[in-house]
């Protein structure tokens, strides 16, 4: 469509000359005429008599604007629609620190899709993986980001309207880094700084300018989350039991003071802050009667709650009105819950996020942004998230998103249909697991990777339809793929995943029963579902490549390369050991001997709502070390 803009267009000329391929329109003096005015209020989209005219205040908000004029003259050619904006930045933070490093023209294209929905402001979470001059090893061989490429993601994101924020560790989740011989003095335990020492604040102060020089921003997030060793490794060793909020507060104040030497605007993350205020080091059973301590003691530094676990709008208003008695205006971080395994957990992400985004709006919270963790491995694809930043987005604009406005903006912002998104869902939400998997029970993971012979996992989903449940999925997001073009390698993808849980699901415990039963022509049936799992398995892993490629960097990758060849020679493995039982040249096969257990993980749960939450990949794949 040729569009002729009038009015100023100074701030945003750039930034619709980067979308007119997304919407599909083209600047033109002979264009439909729209009129744009920068001016304080809400944003005004509408169209009358032949003519177009886009009100608004920030520069975000025209770019929603534009978005909405262009899917509403679709349908008719009369309309005014107005937004109040609920927050002042409403955003999302990226992680590239859990192997998968998204190349620049992801993030590009992040941005673009950000833009049209309206979010403006996005953090790329890197524990190490940018780069620091003179510190060879950190990052090293983990794609990490150069100073050119962090700022020209930011010069784009400038372009759009959006804020990037450098976001980054101080404290702990530090393993990577720390992991190298250069660290030796400075590291408390595998993953924490050792505070009070002159050598950790040399580094640290190299880190925040390294961090924060390629970004326009004078903000940065600090981290100083799930330090829960803090001062029980190598500082004790050299200064014997200290108080723990004593530690924290030191470091703190340290780290501060080498952010404003840099002209900064620090964030952390509360949740270390409530676990020293809590007799179990948990987040959320804290004593309140030490939050006056906690607020004479900090320095200036905005707090950031984060909370994924909870449905209760009450129990997030309860929350933030805490946080409120230690800062003025705490920031609230939602997640998306891309982290659950193989596949994201939308109905806990859309359950959780409405009822914190709802809170906000009634405390009054000026900031919110949604994380999306890539936890063990980044398995679950970035892509994913793109539904739950629409879901974000429009609680941004408005008190109440129906399921309809929701899925009418989704395809318009990302010319995608969010129905079959949602079919994603069904990878963990499965017979055996409660409504909207609220336990982030996670099947598709541990049942793809646990092995055939230990089947650590079996006994949980004995007796249920796990394998007609993935098969009936397999048709769905056949058709799926063929009506998302754009997100072919995604449904390709997940297609191909449920494939291999259709024959692999149940395997196991087959293969199980006709050993027990010494039923050789039912293991021989086994064995063909192996030989036609092992193709599965490779063409899975041939899919999950091709879409990793198509947006992330190639390090981190190898990891699952070896996770898909594990389970490929561990599939022939069963084979030799099925076959030489079968011939008669061993008499039994103590893998199959072994009495099938349920997986009693740490995390215990209610009956009935959940199948485990399946832990991390060395967790499933055997009950030894890895």
């Amino acid at each position: 469509m040729k569009i002729h803009f009038t009015g100023d267009l100074t701030e945003i000329s750039e930034g619709i000359t980067i979308l007119s391929d997304d919407l599909g329109i083209q600047r033109a003096e002979d264009g439909y005429p729209i009129e744009v005015i920068n001016c304080q209020g809400p944003l005004v989209v509408q169209n009358n008599d032949g003519k177009g005219q886009i009100i608004f205040e920030n520069k975000i908000h025209f770019f929603r604007g534009l978005g909405l004029w262009l899917q509403h003259i679709e349908k008719r050619e009369e309309f005014h629609l107005t937004e109040e904006p609920q927050f002042e930045t409403s955003g999302a933070m990226i992680d590239v620190s859990r192997n998968a490093v998204l190349k620049v023209d992801g993030i590009k294209m992040l941005l673009r899709k950000m833009a049209v929905m309206g979010l403006n402001m996005v953090m790329v979470y890197t524990e190490e993986t940018y780069e620091v001059p003179g510190i060879p090893y950190f990052g090293y061989m983990r794609g990490r980001y150069t100073e050119t490429e962090i700022q020209e993601c930011d010069d784009y994101a400038f372009q759009l309207g959006i804020e990037m924020i450098p976001c980054i560790q101080t404290l702990a989740h530090l393993k990577e880094a720390l992991k190298w011989g250069y660290a030796n003095d400075i590291k408390d335990t595998e993953d924490i700084l050792l505070v009070g020492e002159l050598k950790t604040y040399e580094l640290l102060k190299r880190l925040i300018e390294a961090a924060s020089r390629p970004y326009r921003t004078k903000r940065i997030h600090i981290g100083m989350d799930e330090a829960l060793q803090l001062g029980r490794g190598k500082y004790m060793e050299k200064k014997g039991y200290q108080n723990r909020f004593e530690i924290m507060n030191q470091h703190l104040q340290e780290v501060v003071s080498i952010t404003e030497e840099y002209g900064l605007q620090p964030m952390i993350w509360s949740d270390m802050y409530f676990r020293l205020a809590s007799q179990n080091g948990n987040y959320y059973d804290f004593d309140s009667s030490l939050l006056d301590q906690v607020k004479q003691s900090i320095p200036n530094v905005k707090m950031v709650y984060w909370d994924y676990y909870h449905s209760d709008e009450s129990f997030y208003e309860e929350m933030l009105n805490t946080h409120k008695q230690i800062v003025s205006q705490p920031i609230f971080a939602g997640g998306l819950w891309t982290w659950n395994g193989i596949s994201p957990n939308y109905a806990r992400a859309f359950k959780n996020s409405e009822a914190a985004l709802n809170a906000c709006k009634k405390i009054g919270v000026k900031e919110v942004f949604a994380t999306m963790w890539g936890d063990n491995g980044a398995e679950t694809p970035i892509q994913s998230a793109l539904p739950g930043l629409q879901l974000f987005a429009e609680h941004t604009y408005h008190q109440e998103v129906s399921r309809e406005h929701l899925e009418e903006r989704f395809t318009y912002c990302t010319g995608y249909k969010l129905h079959d998104f949602l079919l994603l869902n069904q990878f963990d939400e499965i017979p055996g697991v409660m409504e909207d998997n609220l336990y982030s029970s996670n099947p598709s993971k541990f049942l793809l990777w646990q092995d055939v012979l230990v089947g650590l996992f079996d006994e949980n989903i004995k007796g249920l339809p796990i394998a007609e449940h993935y098969s009936g999925l397999v048709e769905q997001l056949g058709a799926a793929k063929l009506r998302n073009q754009g997100m072919v390698l995604l449904f390709s993808f997940y297609e191909q995943l449920a494939s291999v849980l259709s024959v692999k699901a149940e395997l196991g415990i087959d293969l199980k029963s006709a050993y027990d039963k010494r039923n050789k022509v039912g293991v021989k049936v086994c064995l063909k579902k192996l030989e036609i799992l092992k193709v599965e398995v490779d063409s899975l892993r041939k899919a999950h490549r091709d879409v990793w490629f198509s947006i992330n960097k190639a390090f981190g990758w190898e990891v699952l390369d070896i996770r898909y060849g594990g389970l490929l020679t561990r599939i022939e493995t069963a084979e030799y050991r099925l076959h030489v039982w079968i011939d008669g040249k061993v008499s039994k096969l103590e893998e199959l001997e072994e009495k099938r257990l349920r997986y009693d993980g740490p995390e215990q749960f209610p009956d009935n709502v959940t199948l485990g939450r399946g832990e991390t990949y060395n967790r499933i794949v055997t009950a030894g070390s890895i």
